[in-house]
């Protein structure tokens, strides 16, 4: 379950607010008291309402639930699963929406957007929410609300993801404002500073910083004005070079090779225990090989466990310089 915010008594969070104050969207921050003249002017103006405002003035006719009709809703959910039930949970908050999707306003290209996603996190807390544990519906719903909006604006603030993890998300809100903090107390906001401040790596500050610091750039821009070349033209690529192909072939084959002469050079049962166990996509069990073979299945361990240590050292004899040709001391040690 998600921790949980307490809510006060006076705190709009409860379905107490003022709806009308919670959800004026407008520039000057007027009240819409007058809301019939309003929609009388409206309706001679030649420039109709946007989309926000035709979606406020829905959400004005809605009224709050009061803390009875809430749980008495959740209870219902709860037992029943109705969607009327379910219906009036989120009816009753959609004003928590867009409260929280004001906190956010100014990284977003639209609010609508963002009221959008809020909406889809409440509809989950509402599938999520036991009313049993003695929280109101408003103070679990928030966290799903602002969870759904940050993975939006995270998601959507640039073509490139730049937090993809928790700590990256951490970064994307926290980066900026403790760096900020620190200049205003005299202190340089050095990356191991902050990542001590925020409890994170090092390396996530430096290239949280570098994501955040350094614009989005196509790969077919040109690298120079007046310039044929373009970023695309020096980037590496991530296949492999015909060398490597050609490498990985040859070792293949050679490693085959091997493993067949290995073969050859056992008995009947070892020969069998090998391709059983070693060789075989689909391995025999070890009760099948020793019916087969009339000998214990400790034995068969044994014999196969012997078997792998010789292989190693058959390969390794075999090949020798060319094992490590290929792969590098390190990797065929």
């Amino acid at each position: 379950m998600l921790p949980v915010e307490t809510v006060s008594a006076d705190d709009p969070d409860d379905g107490g607010g003022d709806l009308s104050e919670v959800i004026d969207l407008s520039e000057d921050g007027s009240s819409t008291s007058n809301e019939t003249d309003h929609e009388d002017a409206a309706s001679d103006s030649l420039v109709p309402y946007s989309a926000l405002d035709a979606y406020l003035a829905e959400l004005r006719k809605l009224t709050p639930l009061s803390r009875e009709e809430e749980q008495q809703a959740a209870l219902e959910y709860s037992k029943t699963k109705s969607p009327e039930a379910a219906k009036k949970l989120v009816f009753g908050s959609l004003w928590l929406v867009v409260k929280i999707a004001r906190d956010y306003e100014r990284v977003a290209r639209n609010v609508l957007d963002l009221i959008q996603e809020g909406n889809i996190g409440l509809m989950e807390a509402v599938q999520n929410f036991d009313p049993y544990r003695g929280v109101r519906f408003p103070s679990y719903a928030v966290w799903w609300i602002r969870a759904y909006i940050i993975r939006y604006i995270i998601a959507n603030w640039r073509l490139v993801k730049i937090g993809t993890t928790q700590a990256q998300r951490k970064l994307f809100f926290n980066l900026k404002k403790e760096s900020e903090r620190l200049e205003r107390e005299g202190i340089y906001p050095s990356t191991k500073l902050l990542a001590d401040r925020l409890n994170v790596r090092e390396g996530d500050v430096i290239e949280m910083s570098q994501r955040l610091g350094g614009p989005d750039v196509s790969v077919d821009a040109p690298i120079q004005d007046e310039s044929d070349s373009n970023l695309l033209s020096v980037l590496p690529s991530g296949d492999e070079s015909a060398e490597e192909v050609m490498a990985k072939r040859e070792l293949h084959e050679a490693l085959q090779g091997a493993i067949l002469a290995f073969k050859e050079s056992l008995n009947p049962k070892e020969a069998r225990i090998f391709q059983g166990r070693v060789l075989d996509e689909e391995r025999l069990t070890l009760q099948d090989l020793s019916d087969e073979l009339s000998i214990s299945k400790e034995r068969v361990r044994q014999i196969e466990n012997k078997l792998r240590d010789k292989l190693k050292l058959f390969v390794s004899n075999r090949l020798g310089s060319e094992l490590k040709e290929w792969l590098g001391p390190a990797e065929a040690d």
